[in-house]
């Protein structure tokens, strides 16, 4: 992926960024993404996180919002995630 200049860039940094992870509802998956998120982000507050289970109650979405402070923060971050085994789908 090319670089994009910081003056072409939609997102303009430091800012608020809110990423959906979906996964299994299973003990420990919301400490994991946390985790992961609390890594990029050490500043991240888990008290925010919003949770929405599906209608069977199989899986759950997370809403987490972070602070974003540069494009290669946001790509790690989403790498990482997609790559962990509970994690299903990040948006």
């Amino acid at each position: 992926m090319a670089d994009i200049p910081p003056d072409k860039s939609l997102i303009k940094y430091p800012s608020a960024f809110p990423i959906k992870v979906m996964g299994a509802a299973v003990e420990g998956f919301e400490a994991a993404v946390v985790a992961v998120a609390q890594r990029f982000d050490p500043a991240f507050d888990a008290a925010t996180v919003e949770r929405r289970p599906s209608r069977a109650g199989n899986y759950l979405g997370l809403t987490l919002t972070i602070t974003a402070t540069s494009r290669e923060q946001l790509d790690a971050l989403y790498r990482e995630l997609t790559a962990h085994p509970m994690v299903k789908v990040v948006l």
